[in-house]
């Protein structure tokens, strides 16, 4: 039985050799606890879900701090001035039983310009047994005075290579068994956040009547097109046939498809065709990504002639996707790509 936890608190990363895809900052931190040379202020940078205040927390940890020495500050809903003032005070008093204590500080960014300039102060001559982590999703908020203050670390992303591997892991420690094709699509709709990734994992073991699940059963919940669509679109445009892809656009709408994603995934396909007619060498590594039906079909289109899958599509399908999301009909940029690209 599936516990009611979220899959992202259930397996978030308890140690350093849990984290994923960060080894440029776990190193540093690792080293420098092993050197005895802890930061005063350290600062994690990094998009949505990539685990900026799970590493915090590993951190604070590995240095010896207990829960209760250890404080989560959320600076969207405590962004004041007073706020600030109430934890210049506190970082006085000594530790409970550790012999540092911690002050998480979630998306700082949110801060008040005269909340950032009571931290200050307190940022550059902190006590000794006080250490900072600052976490933000938009460091370029953050005024230059702060950043100079801080051991700045900045996350990256995860790939889409280590978020899929990340679902497959997940998903099997809660009995369940996702392709690989599936794994890719729940990556792809991430977007670069592990958070995200878990879930919408989450959302296909519920949904799910068994203990697999598919590409065509993620993509239902993701929003994500059906692979005959996405196949029969490339095919359309392979063969300048207008009225079959502008059909197959339908399909997607009719279907509730989201079109950034649909785009994301007709523009790997056109892609990996002309990088297979350029570089047939390096076929294996263009089509990893793909299914094995899938990978068949664009090599199938890559060796025909003539084709209209050319560069000189791709470059029409990019600013259409460019322009997706920005139009009061989603799929307009795409329909005008298609006519511009195929028509007569």
């Amino acid at each position: 039985m599936i516990e009611n936890v979220a899959l992202y608190r259930k397996y978030r990363p308890s140690t350093f050799t849990d984290v994923r895809d960060q080894e440029h900052i776990v190193t540093v931190l690792e080293g420098a606890i092993k050197k005895g040379t802890i930061p005063h202020a350290i600062l994690f940078s990094g998009t949505r879900g990539t685990g900026k205040t799970t590493l915090a927390r590993i951190f604070a940890k590995a240095i010896g701090v207990s829960d209760v020495d250890l404080y989560e500050i959320d600076a969207a809903s405590n962004r004041g001035i007073d706020d600030i003032r109430e934890l210049r005070e506190a970082v006085y008093t000594m530790p409970y039983e550790s012999e540092r204590k911690v002050y998480i500080i979630d998306e700082v960014h949110m801060l008040t310009k005269e909340a950032f300039n009571a931290l200050l102060k307190t940022l550059e001559e902190p006590p000794s047994h006080v250490v900072f982590i600052l976490a933000t999703t938009e460091e370029e908020k953050l005024l230059d005075t702060i950043l100079s203050r801080c051991q700045v670390f900045r996350m990256r992303s995860p790939s889409r290579k280590v978020l899929a591997e990340t679902v497959i892991d997940v998903a099997e420690k809660e009995g369940f068994t996702l392709s690989s094709d599936a794994a890719d699509l729940i990556a792809i709709a991430a977007d670069g956040s592990f958070r995200d990734a878990l879930g919408v994992t989450q959302k296909v073991i519920m949904a799910s009547g068994d203990t697999l699940g598919s590409a065509d059963e993620v993509a239902t919940i993701i929003g994500a097109p059906k692979m005959k669509t996405l196949q029969e679109l490339v095919q359309a445009l392979h063969d300048k046939n207008v009225e079959q892809a502008l059909e197959a656009v339908q399909v997607a709408l009719d279907t509730h498809v989201d079109m950034k994603i649909f785009m994301r995934l007709l523009l790997e396909r056109v892609r990996a065709v002309i990088l297979l007619r350029n570089a047939p060498a390096k076929a294996e590594s263009i089509l990893k990504a793909f299914s094995v039906a899938d990978a068949e079909h664009l090599q199938i289109l890559a060796k025909a002639t003539p084709s209209a899958l050319n560069s000189h599509m791709l470059v029409s399908l990019l600013s259409a996707a460019e322009q997706t999301g920005k139009t009061v009909l989603p799929q307009l940029p795409l329909e005008l790509a298609i006519i511009q690209s195929c028509g007569k």
